[in-house]
């Protein structure tokens, strides 16, 4: 397990997230989210380049332009297991953060997650595993301002191997992470692994 801010988070956070309840109730052949490529995996040397940290402020709203992302954000907290609870399934285009760690912006990680898909078909981060590296997230936040985020990299990983401290881990400056279910699908478990996006600010503005 990792240590965010205060609290303690299991290495697999977004089980929750992870049903495939489309796919399951779609059958077989309905198309699966994207994946992302091996092409799309972080760097050997990071992107250095950071914009000076905001202060803290909770975040209201994620959009993503190159995949379609608008939407707003929920406070999440964590179940009895210690993994992250999930946004209402039933709401598609909501996403949510974790509201005892780090806000987007601030100096350290702060967490994002949200479903793949629902019963009724895609959700919020369905095109998540498409998105590229130097793509653009922005968030708003309480005080007005919009925080700007540019994505270092897109991977996925099995839930049996989830890398908590390389995902979790503290940030010496503002970092992002979009978090998504993906992976090889199986009916009986739903998806075995996660999306997960590596993200750094790179600006901010007014709204």
């Amino acid at each position: 397990m990792r240590r965010v801010g205060n609290t303690v988070i299991a290495a697999v956070t977004v089980t929750a997230l992870c049903s495939g309840a489309w796919l399951l109730h779609s059958g077989a052949g309905t198309q699966a989210p994207p994946q992302p490529s091996a092409a799309q995996a972080r760097p050997g040397h990071p992107d250095p380049r950071s914009a000076p940290a905001l202060p803290p402020s909770p975040p209201e709203r994620i959009r993503i332009p190159s995949i379609r992302v608008d939407a707003p954000l929920t406070g999440l907290g964590l179940t009895k297991s210690g993994s992250l609870d999930a946004p209402p399934a039933d709401r598609e285009n909501l996403a949510g953060w974790y509201e005892a760690g780090t806000t987007p912006g601030e100096t350290g990680t702060a967490i994002v997650a949200g479903h793949v898909d629902n019963a009724d078909g895609p959700a919020v981060f369905y095109e998540l595993g498409a998105l590229r590296r130097g793509a653009t997230i922005e968030v708003d936040r309480r005080d007005g301002g919009v925080a700007v985020f540019t994505v270092d990299a897109v991977e996925v990983y099995d839930t049996r191997g989830f890398p908590d401290e390389k995902v979790y881990g503290a940030a010496r400056r503002p970092e992002l992470r979009v978090i998504t279910c993906g992976g090889g699908y199986s009916p009986a478990t739903g998806y075995q692994g996660n999306v997960v996006v590596f993200a750094h600010l790179t600006g901010s503005r007014a709204r």
